[in-house]
């Protein structure tokens, strides 16, 4: 079944073209990730999703529904956890969440139980009467998903959600998803932790200037555009040109990084290189280098 659905989705800022006739879709139960470079057209593809930002041009469906129609009967059903820190500092930790129940309805009573509910599941039951100001950045972090989860969303939609989390809390909050996924809740994460959306991600669009480049499971995607290793030849002015004739000679996939080639598809070939040994080093691929391959490896800012 599919939850989510763009067709031919446009935005513009006057002549920058944030997101570029964009067609996609998510299935129910699925993690879905987003990745892309700072400017590739996430945020805005995730606001117009969310009903935050209308759209140039093109259609969203949420559910079945058309969102320019149905907008607040989606809202109804999403959960939103942002990027940025938006919680109430006047507030408590429990008042953050009872105060944000009430935009969905949801009677008091309920709201304390739902409340006291995803303040277990994030192990943040001891800070229930905490001030905002008190909370460490990794506890604001597990806050703003736990708020997220207050309107028991069927969709859930993640902006970078392990962002200032150090290693135990990033564990519990992937393990937390993973539990929410394995009961048909459906996420849409946005990052830039490639070690994330390889470990929780169904599925994985490459975006970068509005458009997406790749979109396929973490897995094939390697294998697809990297394979299964990794060479990687430091060089040096005196032999790069000899390097460079024998990569083209040979065929081999290959990505010129300046002081360094990158070479891909490489299990087979057993690359004997006129470098030396020591400036050379095989390794795993990941997902990273698939994300660098397609984006580039200069900034765009």
């Amino acid at each position: 079944m599919i939850i989510i659905e763009t067709k031919n989705l446009t935005k513009k800022f006057k002549s920058l073209v944030a997101v570029d006739d964009l067609s996609l879709q998510i299935e129910a139960g699925e993690c879905f990730g987003l990745l892309g470079p700072n400017g590739a057209g996430k945020t805005s593809l995730i606001r117009m999703i969310t009903a935050v930002s209308p759209s140039t041009r093109g259609e969203i469906r949420v559910l079945g529904k058309d969102l320019k129609v149905y907008a607040r009967q989606v809202k109804a059903v999403l959960g939103v956890v942002p990027q940025l820190d938006n919680l109430d500092p006047d507030l408590t930790v429990l008042g953050n969440l009872l105060t944000f129940a009430r935009y969905f309805s949801i009677p008091r009573k309920e709201a304390l139980r739902r409340s006291l509910e995803v303040l277990s599941l994030f192990e943040l039951e001891a800070k229930r009467n905490s001030q905002i100001f008190e909370l460490s950045g990794g506890m604001k972090r597990r806050l703003l998903i736990a708020r997220g989860l207050i309107n028991q969303p069927r969709i859930l939609i993640l902006d970078e959600p392990s962002i200032g989390l150090d290693p135990q809390a990033r564990y519990l909050v992937w393990q937390k998803l993973r539990e929410l996924k394995a009961k048909g809740v459906t996420e849409l994460m946005c990052t830039q932790n490639m070690e994330e959306a390889a470990a929780l991600c169904d599925r994985v669009a490459i975006m970068n200037l509005g458009k997406i480049l790749g979109l396929d499971t973490p897995r094939n995607l390697v294998a697809k555009y990297v394979g299964k290793e990794v060479l990687e030849v430091e060089v040096d002015s005196t032999d790069k040109e000899k390097l460079l004739k024998e990569l083209k000679e040979r065929r081999l996939d290959f990505e010129d990084a300046g002081n360094k080639f990158f070479v891909f598809h490489n299990e087979a070939n057993g690359f004997a290189t006129l470098a030396n040994p020591e400036k050379m080093r095989r390794r795993p691929a990941t997902l990273e280098d698939v994300f660098l391959r397609l984006t580039g490896r200069s900034l765009i800012e």
